[in-house]
Parts: C-alpha cells; structure tokens; sequence
C-alpha cells in the first residue's frame, strides 16, 4: 500500500497520526484564498512532483497523476514484486479519479486566453486525462493486462477497488495496481465546490470543520491526496511470502437513481450496496465490525448514511462500530475510498479503530457509534467501507482478517 494524505506520505505515520486524532486541515497555500469564501482544505504540502519521481517525469504529470505514480511506487516497494518477472499480461492497473487533471485544465486554459490557442502545450490532453494514472503507473511497471480508469465521483476510487478485485477472481487477473488519486484544490475546483454550497465555512477553525454527525456539521473540507493498493490473487501472493494485510472479500454497487447531487434521504439505495457487499462475501449482517463510512461532514449526506448503514445492518447496526476517516483528512473525492480503504487494511492489522475527531454535538437523528475523539482498541474480522459520490453512485467494500 501507498499513499499520499494532508497529512503526509509514511504508510504507519499518518496511520498513528489519525488514531491520535490529528487533522491535516489547514488554510491553503498553493493559490490566494482572498476572494474566496473558503479559504482552507486539505492540501498536501511541500510537494515538487514527489519523492518517488525525477523532476523531468513530474513535468509531464498533472498533480494528480504524480501522487497517483508515487503512490504506486510505494506500494511495489510494499508487495515485494519486480514486474519484470512477471507476466505483463496478467497484470494490470485500475485507478480511479472524479476530475482528473483540473490544475493543467486551468492552466491551460489561463495561457490559451492569455497568449492565444497555438501556445497550448502538447502534454495538456495527456495530463488533463482521467485516466493518466493508470497509464502512467502501466508503464511505469511495463503491465499490459487490463488498464483503465474508473469516474464516477467521490466513488471513484472504490470503484477502481471492486473492478480490479473482480478481474482477479474472474481470472483476467493475477495482480493489480489499483486505487484513486484526485488533486481538485485548486482555484476553479474551490469554487465549483463552494457555488453549491457544499463546503464547510469554518474559515476561523478549519481543523475542527470536518464534523461528521456532529449536530452542527455544515458542509464537507474539499482535500487532495491518493491512495494505491496492490491486489494479488490470495494462493498466489501465500506461495511467494508475501506480507498479506486483508483479503478483499466482496463488493456492493448500487445507484440512487435520483438527484444528480443530493443522496436519497431515506439511504435505501447505499444501504442496498451494503447488503450486496455482505451477499457477495457471504456474510451476514452480524459478522460486521466496523464500517469505515463515506461520513463527508454534510448535513443530508451524514444523516443518509446513517439511515443506510441501519437498512443493511438491521438491529446490529447499533453495536457496530462506525467512523470517519474524512473528519481528519477531509475530502479527497475520488481518492477517499482508497485512502480508507489503507486505514481499514491499517486498522485490521493493527487492531484499533481511529476517532471521528470533531463530535461534539450529537445529532439525535444520527445515533451509531460514531468512535467519538477517541481512538479505540478493536479485534476487526470483517469491515466494510462505504464510498457515495453525485451521480448516485454508490460502492460498498467488504474487507477481512486473514486467520
């Protein structure tokens, strides 16, 4: 696993950080904020195309597509593989990206206004393109199988997870590169975010913003980062020794079917992606110990999950333990659902739940155990991960110990 968070690039560092409650929210610093009416996110800093990569390839990347790259990296170093003796055929790339290259798209933009069509570089179609990061992690690797991008919103990233774990079992498959990336905090993405009022607006207080079921949450912390997971065939990856942190046992996709951006209040359908999740794995509703939720900070969106996680779970759902990995990193959009998918592989293998940092107020609609402020010492066999983005999409992924 790999990953580039607010909070850092360390795989076990920014894992202890989120246990002990620390938020990579902060005020912005890449552009001006003056005219904004947000001025703050998750943005990771410091960041000249990443460790991982030369300047000269990074140049040729979108921001997106570099944490992507450097996340991939680290998580080969993690697997132990060397591609080049492997079988490129069998071995592939899935990430996920709700917007892609934003920063090229305006950049780009700003210079052809400025100076004209015929200054645009040639590297801006394959910068700006959704699915730079698989390409660009395909050949990184010389991997030839099954390449592609999954968009699909704040879903993206999860997507990308289910698709790759299914090309492995259906035998397409023996290894696959998969995850999400997304670097939208920019100028144009700040606000495209704020028109809808989607953001918190917590200017004075940005650590404490993301406040998921909290009674006085308002709105989501637009965030950056990536996350990429190294998926293997289970008999496969036990024969070459390979440290195996959780098994990917199943996955849930359902729609809404219903507004473009607002989620169905009742949460029928995400809470349907759940059951499908727990169906494909074979598991019943009281074998769950965890969900690791979408959990954005919003008024509607939290209390839908809420009713969602009730729907599949039934009268268990109260004794499972429920939090937000958002209330500390914000929203990475397409990336979240592999950033937490990595904490959930974290959590298992280390046995302790991370807090919802920010529950201060308890909503009376919303009232799971929510893990609140404190982090919690847990033996997690089977948690779920929940990821919803506009459109209605909704990705439900069943994960579990190894015994």
């Amino acid at each position: 696993m790999g990953w580039v968070t607010s909070l850092g690039l360390d795989v076990d560092k920014v894992f202890a950080d989120l246990v002990a409650g620390k938020s990579g929210i902060r005020a912005i610093t890449r552009f001006d904020t003056a005219k904004f009416a947000v001025k703050f996110g998750g943005e990771v800093t410091t960041w000249d195309g990443g460790p991982n990569i030369d300047k000269r390839e990074a140049k040729r990347l979108d921001r997106f597509a570099q944490f992507a790259l450097n996340a991939a990296i680290d998580a080969v170093k993690d697997s132990g593989l060397d591609f080049a003796k492997e079988d490129p055929f069998r071995c592939g790339s899935v990430v996920g990206s709700g917007i892609g290259g934003i920063n090229e798209f305006e950049e780009g933009h700003t210079k052809m206004l400025a100076k004209g069509p015929d200054r645009i570089s040639p590297f801006m179609v394959p910068k700006l393109m959704c699915n730079a990061g698989s390409g660009n992690i395909s050949i990184r690797y010389g991997i030839k199988g099954p390449n592609y991008a999954c968009v699909s919103a704040c879903a993206s990233g999860s997507h990308a997870i289910a698709d790759a774990s299914n090309l492995i079992r259906n035998g397409m498959a023996d290894v696959m590169i998969s995850g999400g990336s997304e670097a939208a905090l920019t100028p144009l993405g700040l606000a495209c975010f704020i028109a809808p009022r989607a953001l918190s607006t917590r200017n004075d207080s940005p650590q404490t913003a993301s406040r998921p079921w909290d009674k006085s949450r308002d709105g989501f912390v637009l965030s950056e980062g990536a996350a990429i997971l190294v998926l293997e065939e289970y008999e496969r990856a036990v024969r070459r020794g390979a440290r195996i942190y959780c098994e990917v046992l199943g996955c849930g996709q359902t729609a809404d079917a219903g507004h473009i951006t607002a989620p169905d209040e009742n949460g029928t359908c995400a809470g349907r992606a759940m059951t499908v999740a727990l169906q494909d794995a074979g598991l019943n509703p009281d074998q769950v110990d965890y969900v690791n939720a979408h959990g954005t900070s919003t008024p509607l969106g939290d209390l839908a999950e809420t009713r969602a996680i009730k729907t599949a779970l039934g009268d268990v759902a109260r004794k499972v333990a429920v939090n937000s990995t958002k209330s500390m990193t914000g929203h990475t959009l397409g990336a979240a659902g592999a950033i937490e998918a990595v904490v959930i592989a974290k959590s298992i293998q280390n046995g302790v739940l991370h807090p919802t940092i920010n529950y201060n107020e308890p909503d009376p609609d919303c009232d799971l155990d929510y893990v609140p402020n404190q982090a919690r010492q847990a033996t997690i066999n089977i948690a779920l991960s929940n990821s919803f983005g506009f459109g209605g999409h909704n990705v439900c992924l069943a994960f579990g110990r190894l015994h």
